[in-house]
C-alpha cells in the first residue's frame, strides 16, 4: 500500500479506503511541462500505459468520464455510442472543478464529487497496469486495470480515434 508523505488526494484516500495497492509516482511540474507525453518521459514508463482522463457532457447535464491513452484523442461518436447518447461534448474547462473537484492536468478518474458513468479505453486491457492523474498536478497513480475499473465501476470499449 502507498505508504509515503505525499499529500492525499480524494483519489489516494479513496484507494486506501477501498484496500486497493497502487503506487504514487511524483514528478516535477516547474518546467510547466505536465503534458501526458511530458509526464510519461519524466516518470520513465512508456507513453502507451500512461492514461489521461477526459470529462464529457450529454445534452441534459449529464457528465461522463472517459480514461484514455494520453497520445490518443477521444472519439466524440464511437464515445457517444458507447455510452448511449446521440451526441456529447467536452465539458468546458471553466467548470471541470465545480463538478470534478479537479482541474485539468490534475484530474483523476477515482474521487471526484460523483461517480460519474466511466469508460476505458479498450487498449488499456494490453497492459494490465496503468497510470492516471492522482487528482494533482504532480502526481500520479500506478495500479492495476481491474482495481480502476472496481474504483470507478467502467466498462472497457474502443473510443479513440485510430491513429493513422
Amino acid at each position: 500500500m502507498a505508504k509515503a508523505k505525499h499529500a492525499k488526494t480524494n483519489a489516494i484516500r479513496l484507494l486506501e479506503q477501498q484496500k486497493i495497492q497502487f503506487e504514487v509516482i511524483e514528478y516535477e511540474t516547474g518546467d510547466g511541462q505536465v503534458d501526458g507525453i511530458s509526464v510519461a518521459e519524466k516518470i520513465g514508463h512508456p507513453v502507451s500505459r500512461v492514461f489521461k482522463t477526459l470529462v464529457a457532457k450529454a445534452s441534459a447535464q449529464k457528465l461522463f468520464v472517459f480514461v484514455i491513452p494520453v497520445a490518443e484523442e477521444l472519439d466524440l461518436k464511437a464515445a457517444a455510442k458507447v455510452i448511449g447518447e446521440k451526441k456529447i461534448e467536452m465539458l468546458p474547462v471553466k467548470e471541470l472543478l465545480g463538478y470534478t473537484g479537479y482541474v485539468r492536468g490534475g484530474c483523476s478518474p477515482v474521487g471526484m464529487k460523483k461517480l460519474y458513468p466511466t469508460v476505458i479505453n479498450a487498449s488499456a486491457q494490453e497492459q494490465g497496469k496503468i497510470i492516471v492523474s492522482a487528482g494533482k498536478i504532480g502526481m500520479q497513480i500506478h495500479l492495476q486495470l481491474d482495481d480502476l475499473v472496481a474504483a470507478t465501476k467502467a466498462k472497457l470499449a474502443p473510443i479513440t480515434t485510430t491513429q493513422a
